[in-house]
């Protein structure tokens, strides 16, 4: 058996760290080199979907850049549905959006009422207590897993 060099597996660790970080259902975060200050710096955290009652979900959370240039998340994707889109509220009027802005040492909120993921033809309607795992996509940042936890189909954390 042959073992790799200390600085390959060293390198191995450290990418296994980031993918386990990226995991979590609480918070995920992206890369952290910002050595030259030029890179954004993403974190995930509050995610949930209430529960759907229909082959529709919505899913909601705040993507938090710490960075000091702008990102923009762009797409998401999921085992529970093949179509998975973001949308904007105005005007208590929803459309589908091709992107939204995080701006540089700022945050892009998904909440209800609000802007918002939507997850269409779900191929199952998951329960609540149990997770539904997306992946966030955006324009400069390496994808981001997150787990959403299903809560009760009325559940606002700010009323939580």
């Amino acid at each position: 058996m042959r073992r790799a060099p200390l600085a390959l597996c060293g390198g191995l660790t450290a990418a296994l760290v980031l993918a386990v970080t990226g995991c979590s259902s609480s918070s995920a975060s992206s890369s952290d080199s910002d050595a030259s200050g030029g890179t954004p710096r993403l974190k995930v955290s509050g995610g949930y979907m209430p529960k759907p009652v229909s082959d529709m979900a919505a899913g909601f959370l705040t993507v938090t850049n710490s960075g000091r240039s702008a990102d923009r998340l762009t797409s998401i994707t999921s085992d529970i549905s093949d179509d998975v889109t973001i949308h904007r509220t105005e005007n208590a009027k929803m459309r589908e959006v091709k992107s939204f802005d995080i701006p540089a040492d700022g945050e892009l909120d998904l909440e209800r009422g609000g802007n918002h993921i939507m997850f269409a033809n779900l191929k199952k309607r998951p329960s609540q207590g149990q997770e539904v795992g997306i992946e966030l996509h955006f324009e400069k940042t390496d994808p981001i897993k997150v787990e959403l936890p299903v809560k009760e189909i009325n559940y606002n954390p700010a009323t939580h």
